[in-house]
């Protein structure tokens, strides 16, 4: 059978730059983002504070190794800055399997981001693709989640929401790794999202208020099987 790339169609909100007040979706890992002038030890007072930070999932299934399934989930604090570019990507691939002897490659990735400042300019990026090359019957899945939360003052997630985010990822793992149909499987991961949305927007309710209005915003692509 020729190999087949299940079509994708680029969303606005993945593809184009978005300004304070949009957010992006996954905690492997805990970590604090630091401007870039202060990686390099010595930025002169009024330097313009920018910062970078790129997440990145990738599962591969094929004949050897007929499953594989992978999530990262990672909250990143960027404080007070002047720009911000973040980019959230999950891939999938399904290789040189058969119906009578199928793969399924899951990718899942979730970023939680937050951006200080009245006039940030932020250009965040939410890309999934899911690819069956030769894979009859397999299933292929990769979906990206991407939470930024911009507010006029740093925001410090206090420890009662970092014990929910980390319940999350706890159940977040357990998903991944499942045998659930795949229709059950993006069912339950939206729900998932959807709480790390509301543990968002709570705590941005007792964030310090100022001119800008403080915004939670979430982007979701989904691409391969069961579609999006």
């Amino acid at each position: 059978m020729s190999s087949h790339r299940k079509p994708r169609t680029p969303s606005p909100l993945t593809r184009r730059a978005v300004r304070v007040g949009l957010f992006a979706a996954g905690v492997a890992g805990v970590a604090t983002a630091v401007p870039a002038q202060a990686a390099t030890g010595g930025a002169a007072v009024g330097t313009p504070k920018v910062a970078v930070a790129s997440d990145h999932v990738f599962s591969h299934a094929d004949r050897r190794d007929h499953t594989e399934e992978k999530d990262s989930f990672t909250i990143r604090q960027f404080g007070k800055v002047n720009a911000a570019s973040v980019r959230n990507q999950a891939n999938a691939v399904s290789s040189g399997c058969t119906a009578d002897d199928d793969c399924r490659s899951v990718a899942l990735s979730f970023q939680i981001v937050t951006v200080a400042g009245e006039h940030t300019r932020l250009n965040a990026v939410n890309l999934s693709d899911a690819t069956n090359k030769s894979c009859t019957g397999c299933q292929t899945l990769a979906g990206a989640y991407q939470f930024v939360v911009s507010t006029p003052a740093p925001l410090t997630l206090d420890s009662a929401h970092r014990r929910q985010l980390a319940d999350v990822h706890r159940r977040l793992d357990a998903l991944t790794r499942s045998d659930i149909p795949a229709t059950e499987l993006r069912t339950r991961a939206d729900a998932l999202a959807a709480e790390v949305n509301s543990v968002l927007q709570d705590a941005v309710a007792d964030a310090p208020k100022g001119d800008a209005q403080d915004d939670v915003t979430m982007h979701r692509h989904l691409d391969g099987w069961p579609g999006r």
